[in-house]
């Protein structure tokens, strides 16, 4: 059965790049990036695994690790490495998984039989420090994922999570929000005293309040 929004993302203990890992001692209150991807020493993964390391300074502003993962073994992962460092100019350092029994896949529903019976989609699941699923995204082996979305993401999720704001259509981080419609307009100043403006009753733009 798939992962839905809001369940928790089940725990596991895995073999990985960097050793064995459980993965909520792992990730240890904060957030988490779990992704998989169809198998190493691919060019479009290749891809995507450095572009992650190149961010690694983005994702630790927000508290959040990543982890990558394939069915393929611990020594692929290893090899791979090497030439996802060199032909990418970056340093992998997060943990990518070894899912050789597909117990993780299975967990987190990443096999899909339709599009490969044997090969992990692109999968992303975003987990909040509540071990809760935040956001999920599914991608076809033939496109690789847009990361800025997913840091995108992360701060609309994590600035939603602490304010009563929703994020708007191509929101960026800095940018004015909507104040949710659960919150009444004559309590906007209150709890927003950075000011609003009512576009239309149920559509109220606010600075971001964390800004």
């Amino acid at each position: 059965m798939s992962l839905r929004l809001g369940d928790v993302a089940p725990n596991f203990q895995a073999e990985t790049s960097i050793g064995k890992i459980d993965f909520y001692e792992y990730i240890d209150g904060g957030w988490a990036v779990l992704y998989s991807h169809p198998s190493d020493y691919t060019p479009v993964c290749t891809t995507e695994l450095g572009r992650t390391a190149q961010l690694k300074s983005e994702f630790e502003k927000r508290n959040t690790k990543v982890l990558a993962l394939s069915v393929d073994s611990v020594e692929d992962h290893l090899g791979w490495i090497k030439d996802i460092n060199e032909t990418q100019n970056t340093n992998v350092d997060f943990p990518i998984i070894a899912d050789k029994d597909r117990k993780v896949s299975e967990l987190y529903d990443m096999i899909h039989p339709n599009a490969s019976a044997t090969a992990t989609v692109r999968s992303v699941f975003v987990i909040g420090p509540d071990k809760k699923v935040k956001l999920t995204l599914t991608y076809p082996a033939s496109t690789g994922r847009n990361f800025f979305e997913i840091l995108r993401v992360i701060d609309s999720l994590q600035l939603t999570d602490e304010y009563s704001v929703a994020t708007p259509a191509d929101w960026k981080d800095g940018e004015d929000v909507i104040v949710v419609p659960a919150i009444k307009t004559e309590d906007i100043p209150a709890k927003f005293p950075k000011g609003y403006t009512e576009i239309k009753p149920y559509l109220r733009v606010t600075p971001q309040p964390n800004k």
